[in-house]
C-alpha cells in the first residue's frame, strides 16, 4: 500500500486518488485520452470527438500539458510515453469496472469450484437478468441460445424448465448434437417430465446422457458450451429456478469451459437406458 509522504503534501496515495478524481469528474478528459490514445489529432477534431467547446479543450489540453501527458507539434496534439501509460491503464480500469458493473447482479451465482474461472473471462459477456416486468428473459435467452446451435454440451440443472426441455429435446430430435452431464436428482426430474420424449432422445446417436454425483457449483450454476457461445447459467441450488444467463462469444471463455467441461466429463458415467437407471437409484 502507498504510504509515502511526498513534498506536495499529503501521501502518494492520496495524491493518486486526487488524480483519479481530476480525470473521472470530465468526461471531455477522458475522452481526449481515448481518441489520443488512438491517434494524434487537432484541436478542432478532438472538439467534435468528444463535443467539448473549444475553450474547454483550450483547458483540458493545458492541464495535460502540465502533467506531462500530452505534447503539441504545430496543431496537432498527441500523448507523450507517460500519457500513453495513463490512457492504457485507465481505459483498462474503466473497462474492469464496466464488467463489474455488468456482473454485480449474479454475482453470487458466479462460478467458485470451476477450475480457473475469472471474471475477466466474462468481460463482453451478455448478461440475461430478470427487470421490471421482464421475469422470463433468463428462460428466453437460453431458448434462444439452443436454438441457434447445431451442438451442445454443458452440465447442471439449466434446461429443467419445461420451456428449455421443450426447446432442447425438439432440437435434439431435429438433429442436434448434445452431450448433457446430470446430477442425478436433475435427471430424474427431466425424465419425469416426459419419459417418452427422453427416452426416445437417448437412444438416438446424436444424444448422449451422463450423471455426475458431485457437479461443481451445483449449487449455484451450470455451464454451456455452444457452436459459438459459452454460456453460465445461474440458479438456485441443483433444481432451483433459473437466476440469470451470462454469455459470450470470447476465445478465451471458451477455452476455458472446454477444460472445464472435459474434467467434469472424465468423471461422469453414461446413462444408457433412463428407466433402468432411476429403478437402481431408487432401489439402491
Amino acid at each position: 500500500m502507498l504510504v509515502m509522504h511526498t513534498p506536495g503534501g499529503g501521501t502518494e496515495l492520496e495524491q493518486s486518488v486526487e488524480e483519479i478524481e481530476f480525470l473521472v469528474r470530465s468526461a471531455h478528459r477522458v475522452g481526449v485520452l481515448g481518441v489520443l490514445s488512438e491517434q494524434p489529432s487537432d484541436r478542432a477534431e478532438l472538439c467534435e470527438a468528444t463535443g467539448a467547446s473549444s475553450p474547454t479543450m483550450g483547458r483540458v489540453l493545458a492541464d495535460f500539458e502540465d502533467r506531462g501527458w500530452v505534447v503539441r507539434d504545430g496543431r496537432i496534439y498527441e500523448l507523450t510515453r507517460l500519457g500513453e501509460f495513463v490512457a492504457e491503464e485507465f481505459v483498462g480500469f474503466c473497462e474492469s469496472m464496466a464488467t463489474e458493473r455488468k456482473l454485480r447482479d449474479v454475482w453470487r451465482w458466479l462460478p467458485r469450484e470451476m477450475s480457473q474461472f475469472d471474471v475477466d473471462l466474462f468481460e463482453d459477456a451478455v448478461v440475461s437478468y430478470p427487470g421490471p416486468g421482464y421475469p422470463s428473459r433468463p428462460l428466453e435467452r437460453i431458448a434462444e441460445l439452443i436454438g441457434g446451435t447445431e451442438s451442445l454440451r454443458g452440465f447442471g440443472a439449466t434446461v429443467v424448465k419445461s420451456n428449455n426441455l421443450e426447446a432442447a429435446f425438439t432440437r435434439i430430435l431435429n438433429g442436434m448434437e448434445s452431450e448433457y452431464i446430470y446430477d442425478p436428482a436433475v435427471f430424474e426430474a427431466v425424465y419425469s417430465w416426459n419419459p417418452e420424449l427422453v427416452t426416445e432422445a437417448t437412444a438416438l446417436e446424436n444424444c448422449t446422457h451422463l450423471v455426475h454425483d458431485s457437479l461443481p457449483d451445483g449449487d449455484r450454476c451450470g455451464l454451456l458450451v455452444l457452436d459459438d457461445r459459452v454460456a453460465i447459467c445461474c440458479h438456485d441450488g441443483p433444481v432451483g429456478a433459473l437466476r440469470a444467463v451470462v454469455d459470450t462469444d470470447s476465445p478465451a471463455a471458451r477455452e476455458w469451459a472446454e477444460s472445464v467441461y472435459q474434467l467434469v466429463r472424465d468423471d461422469a458415467r453414461p446413462v444408457a437406458d433412463p428407466e433402468s437407471f432411476l429403478t437402481a437409484r431408487r432401489t439402491g
